[in-house]
């Protein structure tokens, strides 16, 4: 019977290919000619829906002066607005355009793509192992 592996060993292992994979496909951004926090930010606009501009600041771990900074990039260049909240018309929501929503999803398949031609090296066999790790991956990465 084969030995199971040290939990911490294996997050080691994980650590360090999760960084390699992440400058891997962030190369693939360059081709947005969008700076990387600003990409990040609209990410979380995309995928997250519209947001207050202090919640995005605190997902993207900048302080909230720096996150106005960048929406002011984001909204001259058409991807990104500001509206009025409907729950609270004192707030503001940030929220992607559809220009800036294209733009992201481009970059994520542009990305996927790139990925992919790694992938492909793998044998049958072992791309179905990626498979399922990937998929106790996300089940650990779940809440509670």
């Amino acid at each position: 019977m084969p030995k199971t592996p040290n939990v911490e060993e294996v997050a080691d292992q994980l650590h360090s290919t999760a960084i390699r994979l992440l400058r891997l496909v962030r190369v693939q951004d360059t081709t947005s000619g969008i700076a990387p926090a600003r990409l990040s930010a609209l990410s979380v606009m995309v995928f997250g829906g519209p947001i207050s501009l202090r919640e995005l600041a605190r997902a993207e771990q900048v302080r909230p002066p720096t996150m106005s900074r960048i929406v002011d990039a984001l909204e001259a260049q058409g991807l990104a607005r500001r509206t009025i909240n409907t729950k609270d018309r004192r707030a503001v929501l940030i929220a992607a355009t559809k220009r800036g929503q294209s733009l992201l999803q481009e970059g994520r398949a542009r990305r996927v793509k790139f990925l992919a031609s790694y992938l492909v090296k793998l044998e049958p066999a072992e791309l179905r192992i990626l498979a399922e790790g990937l998929a106790a991956m996300q089940r650990a990465l779940q809440p509670g």
